[in-house]
């Protein structure tokens, strides 16, 4: 029963095969084969826009990078208080940004809350010396807590964005899950609705180490290539990191992985609301899963066998824990079995 994280799932079958299969021969090194400007093609047939793609080893490194392209100096950029670059990323989009600085901004089920936005946009309207100047705004998508922006939220987020001349990145770590769960096109979560530059994931749904970096401004990837060096993030060898996209776009692949991810999410959900001893924290919409259990019978469960951990409980929650009780993040990947969710489902209802 591993509802850790995604992370710990391995590698999808076809992604796995195609690895083995490629793994002899010559190509071009650096990002320069046939096989890396395929696959970057691909990634513009995916979202119907003309991209450069910058694969690296991390979703940190990859947003990182983003926030590093946006920066300019006196930038500061502008993020929900619970998101990964915030919370997770050991300061390393500060670091990558030269001294600028993320800002953060509240809003309910970690999703930046409009009206929070746009007071804390107006300190930079007009722009003045000493405050600094806001340069990007980052969206999580999903967020950290498993709920998802509408594709009206992104644009009107953007919307504000833009007319201070912002860049808008999206931190895409579980993009496919989101893709799904919206029912859109790429496009439509994205460049339509004012997104300038995706961290693509794919490590979480299905591949081995596959992240990318994809701009919808080719034009930024000759300073882009160069802050991807200097970070360390330019494989010698990319073409295995372009055979796992490879294998992960062709047929609609990570679409149908990431829909196994979410229903098998669905179906925790709804034996943690029909079991009687425990509760739903919220509504998340994909993968992951908040619960609220006594200590107890998180402790029983993980002596049988369940894998999954505490989470600090946000201070927007309305149902707060009791003495004896936490929250719990449970979350499943293209790699969850309907018998591990039933198992424990069955354990909370004993």
């Amino acid at each position: 029963m591993h509802f850790s994280s995604d992370n710990w799932a391995g590698a999808a079958d076809p992604i796995a095969t195609a690895l083995a299969e490629k793994a002899g021969g010559f190509m071009s090194a650096y990002g320069t084969g046939e096989l890396d400007r395929a696959v970057e093609d691909k990634f513009a047939e995916t979202f119907e826009h003309d991209v450069a793609v910058l694969p690296v080893a991390t979703g940190t490194a990859a947003n990182s990078l983003a926030l590093a392209l946006a920066m300019k100096p006196g930038g500061i950029a502008l993020a929900h208080a619970e998101a990964h670059v915030v919370e997770d990323e050991c300061g390393a989009p500060e670091l990558m940004m030269g001294a600028g600085r993320i800002e953060p901004v509240e809003g309910a089920l970690a999703k930046i809350d409009a009206g929070a936005l746009a007071r804390h946009l107006r300190r930079y309207d007009p722009p003045f010396l000493h405050h600094g100047r806001a340069v990007a705004l980052t969206l999580t998508q999903a967020t950290e807590v498993g709920t998802v922006y509408s594709t009206g939220e992104i644009a009107a987020l953007a919307g504000q964005a833009k007319q201070l001349g912002m860049k808008v990145h999206m931190d895409g770590a579980r993009f496919a899950n989101a893709l799904v769960h919206l029912d859109c096109t790429p496009a439509e979560m994205t460049w339509k609705a004012g997104v300038d530059m995706v961290s693509f994931g794919g490590t979480k749904n299905g591949c081995w180490c596959a992240e990318a970096l994809v701009l919808f401004d080719p034009s930024l990837r000759e300073e882009a290539e160069y802050l991807r060096k200097r970070a360390g993030q330019l494989f010698s060898k990319q073409r295995f990191v372009s055979l796992q996209f490879d294998a992960y776009l062709e047929g609609g692949l990570w679409l149908d992985l990431a829909r196994h991810a979410n229903a098998m999410a669905d179906r925790l959900r709804s034996g943690i609301a029909s079991c009687g001893r425990a509760r739903l924290a919220w509504p998340s919409q994909a993968n992951e899963v908040f619960a609220i259990m006594s200590k107890q019978d998180a402790e029983r469960a993980q002596g049988e066998g369940a894998r999954f951990y505490e989470w600090p409980a946000p201070h927007w929650l309305d149902d707060k824990p009791g003495e004896d009780e936490a929250v719990y993040r449970l979350v499943t990947s293209f790699a969850s079995e309907a018998d591990e969710i039933d198992r424990f489902a069955a354990l909370l209802g004993t």
